[in-house]
């Protein structure tokens, strides 16, 4: 339940920024571009701090012997609020869906076009996050700890990288 509440978090999120790409289509990139060193900034602090927290907790379940324990809250709700956020935060999900739109201008003009393109991003990142919650859950209970533990290493590592890419483009 909790990692399906945070894919649906994340997918919510898509779906937000997915409308709001057909609603105000090139009018985002306007109204960002002044803006855009600091919210890549921003990103590049919240995606960093992310980071530092799965590390620490990471070390941390790993020193003290509690494998396996998930660093989400245990709370479907909270951790919904939590991957909404955290997407919604991140300005390269408003970019994305924005360049689909302007990459084809004649695509998402019209109201069937704009629906069809909003249900299609929503149902395709909603059937993505919650093959992902599956996996990992079943994965979970069957990987090693040490594994596990690897695993988070990992993630939190991606999470590094990726915060290193943006912070280039500042």
């Amino acid at each position: 339940a909790i990692a399906a509440a945070a894919g649906l978090g994340a997918a919510t999120a898509d779906g937000l920024y997915a409308l709001l790409a057909v609603l105000a289509g090139s009018r985002i990139v306007e109204v960002l571009e002044p803006i855009a060193p600091l919210l890549r900034i921003f990103a590049v602090v919240v995606l960093v701090t992310i980071a530092v927290r799965g590390f620490v907790v990471a070390l941390l379940y790993a020193r003290i012997g509690v494998p396996g324990r998930s660093e989400l809250p245990a709370d479907p709700g909270r951790t919904y609020i939590r991957f909404l956020a955290i997407t919604l935060l991140n300005p390269t999900t408003v970019l994305y869906f924005t360049s689909l739109i302007l990459g084809r201008p004649e695509f998402g003009r019209g109201q069937a076009e704009g629906a069809a393109f909003v249900l299609g991003a929503v149902f395709a990142s909603t059937s993505w996050q919650l093959l992902l919650a599956a996996v990992g859950a079943l994965l979970h209970r069957r990987l090693p700890w040490r594994l596990q533990f690897a695993v988070s290493l990992l993630g939190n590592l991606t999470i590094l990288v990726f915060a290193a890419f943006i912070a280039r483009s500042i």
